[in-house]
């Protein structure tokens, strides 16, 4: 009865907050391993869904029907120990798909309050979705960055990056933000050597050039219905959409290994 139990829920709210927790405590998905990022997500949002639907219970009556839905497995959350915390490099990288700039901050406060730390050491962020026929500019940037910016006034974020830009992209940014970009990822697979002339700029002004192999939409409107879809039957998938998406991982600083790693995406209802 757990789907239609999830399925109730998910017809009255507006928001649904999903937490994979440590995908390393899956054992499911390390026999898939090596999975494409987007095959990653796609695995982690259902078996979430899944697990959650399973455990709610058929009588609604006694369930508060809540506005912000949140949808984790119990027992795969893992909380930071805080006395482990200044040997733990906390990372992010966030996925803006049909939200702008303001949803930002939500993204890093859930993901600061999921592994219970206070700051995050470094975000990165995806470049923003553009509309068709039009490319990435500074000025579509820029209240994105000046988010990110606020965020590290604050002290929620330490440092924070860029992916994607190429060398003129990311001087024009470095020239006009306050807080400068640490880093910038490049995707390997649309170039299999860094360019000369961002490695040039990079190294001059001190900003780490990383590689990453994620795809342009990690997560799309479309796939995430689907997956929605396939995990609680006969849902009203159509109507949610992605807002964002954030990939975190906690890295053992001295071993430069891998204690936990996660997804936290946020979704909303538009409600006909």
């Amino acid at each position: 009865m757990g789907t239609e139990g999830a399925r109730a829920l998910l017809e009255r709210a507006a928001t649904l907050t999903l937490q994979t927790g440590n995908l390393l405590s899956w054992g499911c998905l390390r026999k898939k391993c090596p999975a494409t990022p987007g095959e990653e997500v796609r695995d982690c949002i259902q078996k979430t869904l899944s697990e959650w639907s399973s455990k709610i219970g058929q009588d609604l009556n006694h369930q508060e029907i809540l506005e912000v839905l949140e949808c984790t497995v119990a027992q795969a959350i893992e909380k930071i120990n805080p006395e482990e915390r200044d040997e733990l490099k906390v990372s992010a990288k966030l996925f803006i798909v049909g939200s702008n700039s303001s949803s930002i901050r939500d993204a890093v406060d859930l993901a600061c309050s999921a592994l219970r730390v206070a700051q995050l050491d470094s975000v990165i962020i995806a470049p923003p979705p553009v509309e068709d026929g039009t490319s990435l500019s500074l000025e579509y940037l820029q209240p994105y960055w000046q988010e990110l910016e606020t965020l590290v006034q604050n002290k929620k974020i330490v440092a924070i990056g860029t992916s994607d830009l190429d060398k003129t992209l990311l001087e024009q940014l470095y020239l006009w933000a306050q807080v400068k970009p640490s880093s910038n990822q490049v995707n390997l697979a649309s170039c299999c050597v860094m360019p000369p002339d961002l490695t040039a700029f990079a190294k001059q002004f001190d900003i780490q050039l990383l590689t990453h192999n994620d795809p342009k939409e990690l997560l799309c409107e479309a796939s995430f219905q689907e997956v929605l879809q396939e995990s609680i039957q006969n849902t009203r998938a159509h109507e949610w959409t992605p807002l964002w998406l954030l990939r975190y991982s906690v890295i053992v600083k001295s071993r430069g290994i891998i204690k936990s790693k996660g997804y936290i995406m946020q979704a909303k209802r538009n409600a006909s």
